[in-house]
């Protein structure tokens, strides 16, 4: 499939930033009107007697328990019970992609599929940039940015997002490599100037990039006054993410299937990352402490 010239594709990728900008506020708008209405409510429910008072004679523990986990006064409460939902919920589909690899075709043949529809991206102008984009993932590059990052934290004493960001990187980058040696899957034929060594399953770029890149967007939006100032760090710190993520398949080293394993493992662990600050931050701010 022939490649399309450079200023079409140029212009298709700031369309797509710019549509996916527009649509991301609407979103975000959305949430932030939401959220804190939908977080009452559940909880309200949750401490109604008269809904909940035959419950509460017959189970008190479970009723208390319930409660503790649906509250937004506290980070223990709801917050950490949607963050174990979805951490779960990523550990389910990891296991379900790795069924699919193992087991059918069909994912097999959905990658090359894949990775022939790109060949439309693979203009020699454009390859350079999206090389551009996916150096800003390597593992010397991504190392860097995590000394530079652990600096700044320490210097403005922020010492409660330390372990997190180092439990977010390593833990990551652990499972990513036992997972390439483990399957030891090879990676697709390579058709543009790019190429790798190690083995294709998961895509060590794509977890490094949700991993690290993620966590950084995290702490700053964390304390940053302003809805549309958070907003626009985290779209288009996610934009970047995604071009990283993206990349490895225009370049034709890695199957649309690793990227996502990537992106699963890279979340798993940003959200254990996550879940670990708020709880520092949370003993932090204890009385008496």
């Amino acid at each position: 499939m022939a490649p399309l010239p450079f200023w079409q594709l140029l212009l298709g990728l700031i369309c797509v930033l710019v549509a996916g900008h527009v649509l991301s506020w609407w979103a975000w708008r959305a949430l932030a009107f939401s959220g804190p209405w939908v977080g009452r409510g559940i909880t309200g429910m949750a401490h109604r007697r008269k809904a909940l008072a035959w419950l509460q004679r017959r189970a008190p523990a479970t009723t208390r328990f319930m409660g503790a986990r649906l509250t937004v006064e506290r980070f223990s409460g709801l917050p950490l019970t949607l963050i174990a939902g979805l951490a779960v919920y990523l550990v389910f589909l990891g296991a379900g992609l790795l069924e699919d690899l193992f087991e059918g075709e069909e994912l097999v043949q959905f990658d090359q599929h894949v990775n022939n529809a790109l060949g439309v991206l693979r203009e020699p102008t454009f390859l350079k940039l999206i090389a551009g984009i996916t150096s800003l993932a390597n593992l010397e590059t991504l190392i860097a940015i995590t000394i530079v990052a652990t600096g700044f934290l320490w210097a403005h004493r922020r010492f409660a997002y330390i372990p997190g960001l180092l439990l977010t990187v390593i833990g990551s980058q652990t499972l990513t490599y036992i997972g390439k040696y483990a399957i030891a899957r090879d990676r697709p034929d390579f058709l543009t100037f790019a190429s790798a060594s190690t083995p294709s399953f998961p895509s060590g770029h794509a977890t490094g990039a949700i991993a690290v890149y993620g966590f950084i967007i995290y702490a700053i939006a964390r304390d940053i006054p302003g809805v549309r100032r958070r907003f626009e760090l985290a779209y288009w710190g996610c934009a970047l993410i995604a071009a990283i993520a993206a990349s490895r398949a225009i370049l034709s080293v890695h199957f649309a299937s690793d990227i996502a394993a990537g992106l699963l493992v890279g979340g798993f662990w940003l959200l254990s990352g996550f879940a670990l600050t708020e709880y520092l931050r949370q003993r932090a701010e204890m009385p008496g402490r």
